[in-house]
């Protein structure tokens, strides 16, 4: 798989977010053929809805798609590392790869704050790959939240 040209996918996603002033974090989940089944980003402001995170938006997607919960031999795309709730669905839906762009020390439960794709303790361990396009989705969190600051000043 052409994991930049995914991720380039998942930035598009985090734009969408950015349109509507929520946090800029986007996800694509792809199938083991390289189809696309599956688009989030960010909406848990503009939907009242604290579990509307990118990642659980694109699980929500392909889980329909699918008519399984069950997402096993895909690969999920994620601008930013995903928080605890996040990788907490990934294992329950059984992903089987994550690629995710920049770290986020605030939240991260990949490589962070937490290790939950390593913890052998759990069920279902997915592979990880990180720093993908991690300039560009590093940019966009940081530009966002400079923006945010400036026109509270």
């Amino acid at each position: 798989m052409n994991d930049e040209h995914y991720m380039m996918l998942a930035i598009g996603e985090a734009q969408k977010a950015e349109e509507i002033d929520e946090v800029p974090v986007g996800a694509v989940i792809v199938d083991d053929a390289g189809e696309v089944i599956g688009r989030g980003f960010n909406r848990p402001i503009s939907t009242n809805d604290p579990t509307s995170h990118a990642e659980i938006n694109a699980m929500r997607m392909a889980a329909d798609r699918l008519s399984n919960y069950r997402l096993t031999q895909t690969c999920l795309y994620v601008t930013i590392e995903p928080c605890i709730m996040c990788m907490g669905a990934i294992i329950h839906a059984r992903i089987n790869r994550v690629v995710f762009g920049a770290s986020d020390p605030k939240w991260g439960a990949v490589v962070s704050l937490y290790e939950m794709a390593s913890d052998h303790r759990l069920n279902h361990c997915p592979e990880i790959v990180s720093g993908i396009c991690e300039e560009e989705t590093r940019a966009l969190i940081k530009g966002f939240f400079r923006k945010k600051r400036r026109h509270r000043d």
